[in-house]
């Protein structure tokens, strides 16, 4: 098949050409902005799942879809040891350049410009480390507003400014968060501080975060009715129709078809975790001489595909880790054999290595802070990449 005309896009973060699969997510959020709008009370919304689900291709189209309503949007990715403030600042800079130019107040838009430089001069100089992005220049800083230094009070005062502004075209303002668990403990308890005083007013500002696995703990144990405060997402690998459905729709548009043991296979190779999904077909695409494409074309891609995978989306992520925290790592790939690589105990896997548990917990924190391992429960620890735990013992192999 011409190779110019393959549909499918195994690009992190790139969209598929079709997005199965998460229609309810997609309606779901249509209402969301619908009743913020409208001043109606509405939760603030966290995504959560594995690496190569399709989190941050889902909060890009929730994002689509609140400009298409016109809203203000700002986007940021979390990093580790890195205050928000900043990032913060730099998206709402972005939401009310797409909001400001229809505001017929230009005088709100300044004083509203004041406050959001004099929030982000208050970010500490270690902060400002690879970020090229300045506050407004053309303005002076606010003064006694969201510049006391306290984020959980400066957050809140711009939220509120922000969402004003917003409002007055009837409209909101949408902050997505990538990463989101990397954020740290006290910026992530202001965050949700601030959320909890939106929600209360019912001001039209949504957050929208995605993250791995054990978001949702975290989020709880940063404030206790984060529990109430989010609406919380869990994105999961696709249903068989999806997935036959990912495969499918892209190729006819091209005018190809996939006969039924193809399909077949190409589920069992990838579990239907969208990622794998997209770099399977592709391949499969390149190498299949015709229509309709068959089982023996998946065959003959499959190889390609995995090697593809086992160097980039396995190999690039097992490069990062020290020589103790690939030592944890085949221990845990060992314990889950026929298990799905699930979770396994800390104290398993120190046994398997005949080590005391809290000498292998500076290789289990390193492993948790690179986003390789997390901890949905306390005494716990899970791959974040699916089928690491397989690439891993194959590797050893």
């Amino acid at each position: 098949m011409d190779p110019i005309r393959n549909p499918y896009a195994p690009g992190a973060g790139q969209r598929p050409p079709e997005l199965a699969g998460r229609d309810t997510e997609v309606r779901q959020f249509e209402v969301v902005l619908e009743r913020v709008a409208a001043g109606r009370p509405e939760r603030s919304l966290v995504l959560s799942g594995l690496r190569g689900v399709g989190k941050t291709v889902l909060l890009n189209t929730l994002r689509s879809q609140a400009i298409k309503r016109a809203w203000g949007t700002g986007k940021i990715e979390a990093r580790p040891d890195q205050s928000i403030r900043l990032p913060i600042a730099q998206a709402l800079h972005t939401a009310m350049r797409e909001l400001g130019h229809r505001h017929r107040d230009d005088e709100k838009v300044d004083e509203f410009s004041a406050v959001l430089k004099a929030f982000a001069l208050r970010t500490a100089a270690n902060d400002r480390k690879g970020i090229r992005w300045h506050p407004p220049v053309d303005v002076a800083a606010a003064k006694g507003r969201a510049d006391s230094g306290d984020l959980e009070m400066d957050l809140i005062e711009l939220f509120t400014d922000a969402a004003d502004l917003a409002g007055d075209l009837s409209v909101g303002v949408g902050l997505f968060i990538d990463e989101m668990q990397d954020i740290s403990a006290d910026d992530l308890s202001a965050l949700c501080a601030a959320c909890h005083e939106i929600s209360q007013q019912s001001a039209p500002l949504v957050v929208v975060g995605a993250g791995l696995p054990h978001l949702p703990a975290v989020l709880s144990a940063s404030k206790s009715y984060s529990e109430r405060l989010f609406r919380y997402v869990r994105v999961d690998r696709l249903a068989r129709d999806a997935c036959d459905r990912a495969l499918m729709i892209p190729a006819e548009s091209e005018g190809v078809s996939y006969d039924d043991e193809a399909l077949d296979e190409l589920y069992a190779q990838t579990d239907g975790y969208p990622y794998f999904v997209q770099a399977f077909a592709h391949a499969t695409w390149d190498h299949a001489p015709t229509s309709p494409i068959t089982i023996k074309d998946v065959a003959v891609a499959a190889p390609e595909a995995s090697a593809e995978l086992t160097v980039g989306f396995f190999g690039s992520r097992y490069e990062r880790a020290t020589p103790a925290e690939r030592e944890y790592m085949r221990a845990m790939a060992e314990l889950g054999i026929g298990v799905d690589d699930g979770s396994v105990p800390t104290a398993e896997v120190a046994s398997t290595l005949n080590r005391k548990p809290q000498s292998l917990s500076p290789a289990r924190d390193g492993l948790i802070k690179k986003g390789l391992v997390f901890s949905a429960e306390r005494g716990t620890v899970a791959f974040t990449v699916p089928h690491f735990g397989k690439f891993l013992r194959t590797r050893t192999a």
